[in-house]
Formats: structure tokens, C-alpha cells, sequence
């Protein structure tokens, strides 16, 4: 088994952050947002075509089904990045059972099949975000199906959340390794990149640490946050 941790890095070991890094990181997840949205965008701009086409009336119930899946799985990436990437405020929770929602109808029809074993109450939004990206890069290091695990417990001050993703070929891409160290994307495809490093630097932001495990067909993420939030 290979184990990483990845503490967060002040500012003087890491190197303050400056505008264009920011203005990179942006960019870098408006263009996600984009790949992600432009399929069930485009599905349901080509469903509205022949709904509207005298000569396709035959297929009209088809692309009334395919306009109302669309717009489903619209509504839950809209839902999701409002989770993932929105910005905080100090009094917003988001309960147990609500960020499952937002999680299991995002991935829903995928390849890999969730195990929601997070308790019920009430999750700051800095723990939500951190929770919800989790999940995701969780499913995706089970390319070919399979299960991921998630799980959470309150322990000595800290919010201990886990994941373990199971299945065949189990793995993480390498810009998912690099992201999730904290490193700069070096070579490799940006959007595999993104998500896991805005988990890392959403870990890194809560003064938390980010342990990565992986084995033959397992693929393992823990978080541990202190309870106290910023932001």
C-alpha cells in the first residue's frame, strides 16, 4: 500500500498566493463548469429542435424525455456547484441528508454506486464543500465501476471524513495525485486536475490534512478538519 499526507502549507513555506493565481484557479474551474454543463445544455437545446420540428412530431415524446432528463441532470450539477464552489457564509449549514441528495443525483447513472454511511445532522458550508468534492474525486478513481464509501466522525475537536473507492482498476490519475498534493498541474489534462487540487486547498484553507491511500483496487481519502470553521 503507498500512503501520502498532505498537510497545508503556510504561506511562508508555500509562497503567498497572488492575484494570478487566483485568477488561474478561477479560469481553470469556469472552464470545468463549462465542459461539464455544455452536454446537458446542448441534449436539451437538440430536444427543444424537435419538438418544434413539424416533421419529427413521431419523435416528440422521445425528445420530451430526453428534455426532462437533461434538465434533471442539469439542475443537480447546478445544485452540486453550489455546494462545491460557492462562496461560504458563517451561519449556512447544509444537513446530512440534503448534501446526499446533492451528491447521489449528481453521479446518478454512473458506472460506480455510492455508499452513503455520512450521519445525519447539520455540516458547516466549509465541511460541505470539502465533503462534496471528496465524493467526486472518490467516484472518480473507479473508472470501470464500483463502489465508494463515504464516511464521517467527530472525534477530539476534528470532522474526520473518508472515503474508500473499491472496484476494478481502482486508481488515481496522475493530475489527481499532482492536484491533490497541492503541486501545480505540470502536464496532463487540466480538468482532471482542478477538482482534486480545490479539495486540496479547500482542506488546506480549514487548517486540515488530507491523507491518500492506495492499493490494488482501493483508493483511499481521509480529511481531518478541525470542528471550528473559517468562512
Amino acid at each position: 500500500m503507498m500512503s501520502q499526507a498532505f498537510a497545508p502549507a503556510s504561506d511562508d513555506a508555500a509562497g503567498a498566493t497572488t492575484d494570478h493565481d487566483e485568477t488561474e484557479l478561477a479560469t481553470q474551474i469556469v472552464a470545468k463548469l463549462c465542459h461539464d454543463f455544455i452536454s446537458p445544455a446542448g441534449a436539451m437545446s437538440s430536444a427543444l429542435d424537435l419538438m418544434t420540428d413539424p416533421d419529427s412530431a413521431d419523435m416528440h415524446a422521445d425528445a420530451l424525455d430526453l428534455m426532462q432528463q437533461s434538465a434533471a441532470k442539469m439542475v443537480a450539477m447546478v445544485r452540486y456547484a453550489r455546494v462545491a464552489y460557492g462562496a461560504a457564509t458563517s451561519n449556512q449549514n447544509f444537513s446530512g441528508d440534503e448534501l446526499k441528495t446533492t451528491v447521489t443525483d449528481l453521479l446518478a447513472g454512473g458506472r460506480a454506486s455510492i455508499d452513503w454511511q455520512i450521519p445525519g445532522g447539520d455540516y458547516a458550508k466549509p465541511h460541505a464543500r470539502i465533503l462534496v468534492n471528496l465524493a467526486y474525486v472518490a467516484v472518480g478513481a473507479l473508472p470501470t465501476g464500483g463502489t465508494a464509501t463515504l464516511s464521517a466522525l467527530r472525534a477530539d475537536g476534528h470532522l474526520i471524513l473518508t472515503t474508500v473507492s473499491e472496484g476494478p482498476r481502482a486508481r488515481l490519475k496522475p493530475e489527481a495525485v499532482q492536484g491533490l498534493s497541492g503541486a501545480e498541474l505540470t502536464d496532463g489534462l487540466p480538468g482532471q486536475w482542478i477538482q482534486p487540487h480545490w479539495l486540496w486547498r479547500s482542506v488546506r484553507g480549514q487548517g486540515g490534512t488530507l491523507q491518500v491511500s492506495t492499493d490494488e483496487n482501493r483508493v483511499e481519502l481521509v480529511a481531518r478538519l478541525p470542528l471550528s470553521t473559517n468562512g
